[in-house]
């Protein structure tokens, strides 16, 4: 069995993750209209995974959100020294690997699915080649600025559509398989 590395995603209408600031007010906006108990499949995401990559500044803006949402081992990609606090330093971990080495360690240690999060680490993982498949929430607001989810890329990056679910509170969401 091979190693699988997915994205789960949430972006506006017109593409961006994040204000420039980095602010999800936005997102925290949109999630208040969510009735109890629907997570839009994340759940059940997450269960099927068995570590996070992610780049810094969305480990720095996880760390802001005070506890620590994650029961997974998390590899935060940096080149820069970063600060882990100690009650993560069981389940964090720091790595300058590129996205290549990463997924051969954690492919030769038996691990079947990777949730890969962040706008810069997803966009270096989809340039490698090594992206199998992407499920993006998008939420009924439009930005007009702020930090895309996919700005930037060299290449095109061909999908395959596996399915759209709408929700009642307005949020789409789409899964599509990369082709390589």
């Amino acid at each position: 069995m091979s190693l699988l590395a997915s994205v789960f995603v949430a972006t506006s209408l017109d593409g961006y993750i994040a204000r420039e600031d980095g602010s999800l007010d936005w997102l925290d906006d949109a999630n208040a209209t969510v009735p109890d108990g629907e997570d839009c499949g994340y759940f059940s995401f997450m269960s099927s995974v068995d570590a996070l990559i992610m780049g810094r500044n969305t480990y720095e803006k996880v760390l802001s959100f005070g506890e620590w949402p994650y029961d997974k081992s998390v590899i935060v990609l940096s080149s820069g020294t970063l600060q882990i606090p100690d009650n993560l330093k069981d389940s964090v971990e720091h790595s300058s690997e590129s996205p290549h080495k990463l997924y051969e360690r954690f492919s030769s240690d038996g691990l079947s699915r990777i949730y890969i999060d962040g706008g810069i680490t997803i966009r270096r993982f989809l340039e490698a080649g090594l992206i199998d498949d992407l499920t993006i929430t998008t939420i009924p607001v439009v930005l007009g600025k702020g930090i895309p989810l996919f700005g930037g890329l060299d290449k095109d990056i061909l999908l395959k559509h596996l399915a759209t679910k709408s929700y009642d509170f307005g949020f789409t969401q789409a899964t599509y398989e990369v082709v390589k």
